[in-house]
């Protein structure tokens, strides 16, 4: 990395699901739907309280919350923050076939032209679980940027495709491509640290304390800063989970405290302009 400048980059994101995930799940009974409409009465607070602070971030908005919540999805248009592709069904790209992914990503993309006024350049696939042809679809249709993968912490990559694995033999890697990879982790998610789930198949507890995860996370932050001289932080939130009150509270200390240790947040497209010239130029 090449003429750096010691700077720690923060991209707050919000998965704006509303019901989308629920019904992919089958989870269609009205108390689940229920939990995702709460996230369209919370998204106001969490727009209220960022524009309060100056504060833009990205938002990946499935088409069906663009065309389910219009209203909602517009204000965060309004105030300026980046609406990027999480799919239109919330459907894990994984369990799809090639032409069902295509035709869901140009759904997607087709609603997020009709809110913005153009195509989204980031994208996050729903239950962070790409298939084979993803990266494929992804460059061919012009995005640059991902967020949905783990190989790194605070040092944005080119994501590949290719990759073979293969029990009982050496790894094998393919070939890196020009689209950007904004790694995340599940560590940064809110959704496993606090929701409750409880179906035939599986029991997520969740329900922890909101002010014991911000120190986690606000920890992170820390050793970003004490480990690399540049380095972009992303956490991934969802208003349903986030928007509580009492994690409102958490979070709004929590962001505090980055602002205090020097954190400068950008919207996820804007932190990938910033790799692209630190990191790769």
């Amino acid at each position: 990395m090449r003429n750096r400048v010691p700077r720690h980059f923060v991209c707050l994101t919000f998965d704006f699901d509303t019901q989308s995930g629920f019904i992919a799940r089958g989870m269609t009974t009205p108390t689940p739907l229920s939990r995702g409409e709460f996230g369209a009465l919370a998204s106001r607070r969490i727009l209220d309280f960022l524009k309060s602070h100056g504060i833009r971030t990205t938002w990946f908005i499935p088409g069906f919350t663009i065309e389910s919540w219009p209203k909602e999805c517009a204000a965060v248009v309004a105030d300026g923050h980046e609406v990027a592709h999480h799919s239109w069904a919330h459907i894990p790209p994984a369990t799809q076939t090639r032409e069902q992914e295509e035709a869901d990503l140009v759904r997607a993309n087709d609603a997020i032209a009709k809110l913005t006024g153009r195509k989204a350049l980031g994208y996050r696939s729903p239950s962070w679980d790409l298939s084979e042809h993803t990266i494929d679809l992804l460059v061919a249709h012009g995005f640059i940027y991902d967020s949905s993968l783990m190989g790194a912490d605070y040092i944005p990559y080119h994501a590949r495709r290719g990759d073979v694995a293969e029990l009982g033999k050496p790894y094998k890697f393919g070939q890196e491509t020009t689209l950007l990879e904004m790694p995340i982790s599940w560590s940064l998610d809110d959704y496993p640290h606090f929701e409750f789930v409880r179906t035939p198949q599986t029991v997520l507890p969740g329900l922890q304390s909101a002010r014991a995860v911000m120190e986690n996370w606000l920890d992170e932050f820390l050793y970003m800063k004490k480990s690399t001289d540049w380095g972009v932080l992303t956490y991934t939130m969802h208003p349903y989970v986030i928007g509580r009150g009492y994690r409102m509270l958490a979070l709004e200390s929590f962001i505090a405290r980055l602002a205090k240790e020097g954190a400068v947040f950008l919207p996820m497209e804007a932190a990938a302009a910033e790799a692209k010239a630190k990191v790769f130029s």
